[in-house]
């Protein structure tokens, strides 16, 4: 069953706050990773490039945690547990720069690699946990 973004939420997720997504490895262990974040409204954004281990991962299995946490105040924090239900090239290079630009203050990506495909992981949050968000 899908959880909805409160305001207070959207608000931390629009800042540029620390995040990291937990995925899974074909083993079942835990793999973690810390990550720029991004939301349009209903669903959590990660960018990534096609062949890191995350969207390795949640190709074979969408289940995913995601920790967001204001870097000025560490108990403004989400737990968010969802599935990926979309992993898309569309629109992730632009994504990756405006992410640049919350981030960095830079207009596009420093760090893209040559021949580096972008895909977007649109995450939907299934239970959320917030503490000082509300």
């Amino acid at each position: 069953m899908p959880d909805t973004i409160s305001p207070g939420l959207m608000k931390l997720l629009n800042e540029p706050a620390f995040a990291q997504i937990a995925t899974l490895m074909p083993d079942g262990s835990p793999h973690i990773t810390q990550v720029w974040i991004a939301t349009d409204g209903e669903h959590i954004l990660v960018n990534t490039s096609q062949d890191r281990q995350k969207a390795r991962n949640v190709e074979r299995d969408p289940r995913v945690a995601v920790n967001v946490v204001d870097p000025n105040d560490a108990w403004r924090v989400a737990n968010i547990r969802g599935r990926v239900v979309e992993m898309t090239t569309d629109g992730a290079d632009e994504l990756i720069d405006q992410l640049a630009q919350k981030y960095l203050g830079e207009e596009t990506y420093p760090f893209r690699q040559p021949g580096e495909v972008r895909v977007t992981l649109k995450i939907a949050p299934e239970h959320i946990n917030a503490i000082g968000l509300d």
